[in-house]
């Protein structure tokens, strides 16, 4: 579709129509996760990324720029989310070695120091359980029963991708609680 032919339907998108901005989703869906789908190889995260391209896309709409074509346009906005993927999951594998060592150092500790540790683990319980319960469900599932994220979504009926944030929102709101309790991180 030439760019001439989607002003009118881009206007309309960022005039907030809803039938447009969906006409224009359906339009160029299968171009942004085929690309994506390339980059990541997964097809979970190609589309937990591709909803992110367009609710970017949407978002921005206003800031599109006539003299470029709309679908390089689009295209550039999913590479940039795709780099933001990758750094993301760059984070997470540092994280989970970081991880690895505190597990080390469990392994180091003194008598005392363990007591202190199960004194801080019925602390935590206690936190969890004071959580909603669709927070402390989530809590329970992966990290006491350690199911991945596939198995939760199914256990629970959601999609992967709505799994993810309810596993992420549950570990900011644990942290948070944690933190002001005087048990979130050390260092």
């Amino acid at each position: 579709m030439k760019n001439e032919q989607l002003f009118p339907l881009i206007q309309k998108a960022i005039e907030k129509d809803q039938k447009a901005q969906t006409q224009l989703i359906n339009i160029f869906w299968v171009d942004v996760f085929s690309f994506v789908m390339k980059k990541v190889q997964d097809e979970n995260d190609a589309d937990e990324i591709t909803v992110n391209v367009f609710s970017k896309v949407l978002s921005k709409l206003d800031m599109f720029d006539a003299h470029f074509q709309f679908k390089t346009w689009i295209l550039t906005i999913a590479q940039n989310t795709i780099i933001d993927f990758w750094r993301r999951k760059s984070r997470e594998n540092q994280n989970t070695t970081e991880n690895l060592e505190e597990v080390k150092n469990q392994f180091a500790k003194s008598p005392e120091e363990l007591m202190i540790s199960e004194e801080e683990q019925k602390k935590i319980i206690k936190t969890i359980e004071s959580l909603d319960s669709n927070y402390r469900d989530i809590i329970r599932l992966r990290f006491f029963e350690e199911k991945s994220i596939k198995e939760i979504a199914e256990e629970l009926g959601i999609s992967v991708a709505n799994t993810k944030v309810r596993v992420m929102r549950a570990k900011k709101v644990l942290a948070e609680l944690l933190k002001n309790n005087g048990l979130g991180d050390h260092s």
